[in-house]
């Protein structure tokens, strides 16, 4: 279980360092993603973004 959480931990890190260099290649800003404020605060939700990258890694995956 410890290492399920270390996994994620990590994984949540990595994502968080790479997301200004995702936001430079567009990503975020794809159709589909989703921006909106509510309440003074901004929110986004990257359905869009999140469809393109499962794509990628699926055919990553599948090459190797």
């Amino acid at each position: 279980m410890i290492r399920w959480f270390i996994v994620i931990f990590l994984a949540l890190m990595f994502i968080s360092w790479l997301t200004p260099l995702l936001h430079r290649l567009g990503l975020g800003k794809l159709p589909g993603d989703l921006r909106f404020r509510l309440l003074g605060r901004e929110f986004n939700i990257p359905l869009g973004s999140t469809v393109l990258l499962s794509l990628l890694a699926s055919v990553i995956s599948h090459w190797v």
